[in-house]
């Protein structure tokens, strides 16, 4: 197995089909929780897709305790500018999910909180808000599948 990447509460569309595309070609698993800001028939969200959406492995969950409530063995990381760990201090391992919040907004505050050892940032200038919510996914993904040494990966 892989890691899983999870979308709490996306908004974009374009940005969502662009990160099920990723995960469509790593063998990623993708984890929407609801509400999402589109309906999963948006022509913006299959366009960036483009046709990787049959082999998408991707679940939707009414709320963030539903989907943790599925897999209480394994571990949970969360991305957010407000972590003091960067991603690359994490030994990720199969089966660890990487969690995502919206893009307006990010994770909620009390979901970090409850979590805040495992939570994780990208590096970048102190100055900026944050990177692209798809291209967050593809920096902290694709490292955690190189760690594995790209599993089922040519």
């Amino acid at each position: 197995m892989s890691v899983h990447v999870v979308l709490v509460e996306p908004e974009i569309p374009a940005n969502t089909g662009n990160i099920s595309r990723t995960c469509a070609v790593t063998g990623t698993s993708l984890h929407l929780v609801k509400p999402l800001g589109f309906s999963v028939d948006d022509k913006h969200l299959k366009r960036a897709g483009l046709d990787y959406w049959d082999y998408l492995d991707i679940y939707y969950y009414e709320s963030f305790a539903e989907l943790r409530g599925k897999y209480p063995q394994n571990r949970f990381f969360f991305a957010t500018t407000k972590a003091d760990k960067n991603y690359s201090q994490v030994q990720f391992q199969a089966d660890d999910f990487i969690v995502f919040g919206k893009e307006t907004a990010g994770l909620p505050m009390t979901l970090l909180k409850e979590n805040w050892d495992h939570c994780i940032r990208i590096p970048m200038g102190k100055h900026l808000r944050s990177l692209n919510l798809s291209n967050s996914v593809a920096i902290i993904l694709y490292d955690a599948l190189r760690q594995q040494g790209f599993p089922q990966l040519t």
